[in-house]
């Protein structure tokens, strides 16, 4: 007893320390696995791809600026050939700076996340000055066009005045003036400075006095000319300020600056990574050697615990084996009380099955009744004929016979015609064939209804297993109306069997709910979203007391006298449509009525539906 007490209070402490030897185990296992985790993806390959990607971008960027400094050094110097159209790289640019900055992300590159956005001000800056730079230049260069194509227009205007105008050695020094002017001008575009400006000034104000004592339409030429000047002379200045501030501007240093310091950055991360690679290596080999210690302790350990998992493992097959077997009993036994209620569902539908086959059956015994009055006249007919027949195929018939005869056949087929054999014989086996149709119908859904084969799982519309549980519950629903409103629904992969038990469950659950009647039933069919259909059955009858309604789906709960339910039927429709992945739902009013809810999926859950 003292021993048994003392172990008693050593269990504790002994499991406690168990579980701390766990839990160290544990933390250290995680710690090694997130070091080695750590200096493996400090290891990883760098991304090359992007990093090739990036720098083949700010390659761009730099052959962008060259072509601009290109464009405007020729637009500036070349006056002799018209400039050719370039390309606008604007789209070119905006794809390049959106490309860098998702590289900068995907690379998570510090140096292009800080450097892109000034590189991006700067080239959008230089962008906007470019196309300044090229509208001041087309101005400039077309009003040097028109200065230059006055000298032969003056050149005209003197030879147009040479004879009529006696003072001819003022038009050869006008000319010269002319000509002296748009040469200074030209010059001034080409080399812009303040004495060059002058120059021009002075030569545009000898020509402006002398203009007055010249033939008017000279003087009209040379006031043009003038104007001209003038006109190159205001837009040379801005074009020239541009040309200067776009000299200036470091879009291309920038973007050199910015591939050294990427490039920079590349080569340090190499360098960590092969630092890191050296940590893994000389880690790796650390936790090999421990691996190989622990796997040594391990061995000896499972070699101990071998004998006892086999045993284990035997008892574990054996309880296994029972359990197996209980349950393949308890599912036989599920099976059988299922099925039990479901005949006895059918027992109870017997006397109404059984008034609704004697009404078809009535038409079938009448209309062969008739048809057996009929017969005689008939038979007579045929016989008549056939001697009538005999008497033309014989050949020596007199004709008195022949008279006699075909007289008979032809009263005997008045008379038929005129008591609408035919017709009334074709009526009667129409009402035959109904009845037999409406007898078929009802055996079918009895078929349907009570077959085993409650696993086999195909197409059902569910429209049609509606209508043959309301042929089948007919009889309960004698005193009440049913309105249906059918969907254009797609058919359903289920188990058809129980799926017909289903809503015959709640129809005539709807039917003995509304006491003593008469009452309305509605059944409404319908899409539920792009997978499921829904069934809802309503009805106006007593309604559920909300103490009860958490239980209806309980099995063996009911609230119908001794004798008259099992509480077996909601259950079975609740494990039904769980079978079939689909769900139900019930909502009650006392004295107003309830609406039961079906909804299952088009396809359902695998494996498939197990029978019930």
């Amino acid at each position: 007893m003292p021993e048994s007490i003392a172990t008693a209070i050593r269990l504790p402490r002994i499991l406690a320390t168990k579980s701390a030897r766990r839990a160290l185990l544990a933390a250290g296992t995680l710690a090694l696995a997130a070091t080695l985790g750590f200096l493996y993806y400090k290891t990883q390959s760098a991304d090359f791809k992007h990093q090739n990607e990036a720098l083949g971008l700010l390659r761009e960027l730099k052959e962008i600026d060259a072509r601009w400094d290109v464009d405007i050094l020729r637009a500036r110097t070349d006056f002799s050939q018209p400039q050719a159209p370039s390309l606008d790289p604007g789209a070119a640019l905006a794809r390049i700076q959106r490309d860098l900055a998702a590289a900068a992300q995907t690379l998570d590159s510090p140096v292009l996340k800080v450097g892109l956005p000034d590189l991006a001000g700067a080239f959008s800056q230089k962008a906007g000055m470019v196309d300044q730079f090229k509208q001041a230049n087309a101005a400039t260069k077309q009003a040097l066009s028109q200065v230059l194509s006055s000298e032969a227009e003056i050149a005209g205007l003197v030879r147009g005045s040479w004879q009529d105008f006696r003072e001819r050695e003022r038009l050869v020094a006008a000319e010269s003036v002319a000509v002296q002017l748009i040469a200074e001008t030209q010059r001034y575009y080409f080399a812009l400075g303040e004495k060059q400006f002058k120059l021009v000034e002075t030569v545009a104000a000898d020509l402006r006095r002398a203009a007055p004592r010249l033939p008017p339409a000279l003087r009209d030429g040379l006031n043009r000319l003038d104007a001209r000047v003038r006109q190159l002379l205001a837009a040379q200045p801005g074009e020239h300020e541009l040309f200067v501030k776009l000299s200036f501007l470091t879009a291309g240093p920038r973007v050199d600056s910015l591939t050294g310091a990427f490039s920079r950055e590349l080569e340090a991360a190499l360098v960590e990574q092969e630092f890191y690679r050296a940590y893994l290596v000389a880690y790796s080999g650390a936790l090999l050697i421990l691996l190989g210690y622990l796997a040594t302790r391990l061995i000896a350990s499972y070699r101990l615990l071998n004998a006892a998992n086999e045993e284990l493992e035997r008892r574990v097959v054996a309880r296994t084996r029972e359990l197996s077997e209980a349950l393949r009993q308890l599912k036989e036994s599920e099976a059988q009380l299922i099925q039990n209620e479901k005949m006895a569902s059918l027992g109870q539908m017997v006397a109404g099955v059984v008034h609704e086959i004697n009404t078809p059956l009535a038409y079938v015994k009448n209309s062969l009744g008739s048809v057996t009055g009929k017969l005689p006249e008939l038979t007579r007919l045929i016989a008549e004929t056939e001697k009538l027949l005999e008497l033309l195929r014989s050949g020596a018939a007199r004709p008195e016979d022949l008279a006699d005869q075909f007289a008979l056949t032809d009263r005997l087929v008045a008379q038929l015609q005129a008591h609408h054999v035919t017709d009334e014989l074709q009526a009667l086996v129409k009402d035959g064939l109904y009845g037999v149709t409406q007898m078929s119908e009802i055996v079918t859904s009895l078929k349907n209804f009570s077959r085993l084969d409650r696993s086999k799982v195909g197409s059902f519309n569910l429209n049609e297993g509606i209508d043959s549980a309301l042929m089948l519950a007919k009889h309960e629903l004698k005193r009440h109306v049913v309105k249906k409103n059918f969907g254009d629904i797609p058919p359903l992969t289920c188990s058809p069997s129980q799926i017909n038990q289903v809503f015959l469950n709640l129809i005539n659950n709807a039917a003995q709910s509304i006491d003593p009647g008469p009452g309305l039933i509605t059944i409404t069919t319908r899409r539920e979203g792009d997978r499921h259909l829904a069934v809802e059955v309503a009805d106006n009858g007593n309604g559920i007391p909300p103490e009860i309604l958490p239980k209806i789906f309980d099995p063996f709960f009911t609230t119908k006298d001794v004798g008259k339910g099992t509480g077996l039927g909601l259950s079975i429709v609740y494990k039904i449509v769980e079978q079939h992945g689909g769900r139900i739902s019930v909502a009650s009013n006392p004295g107003v009525g309830t609406r039961f809810t079906v909804v299952l999926p088009l396809t359902p859950p695998e494996p498939a539906p197990a029978a019930v």
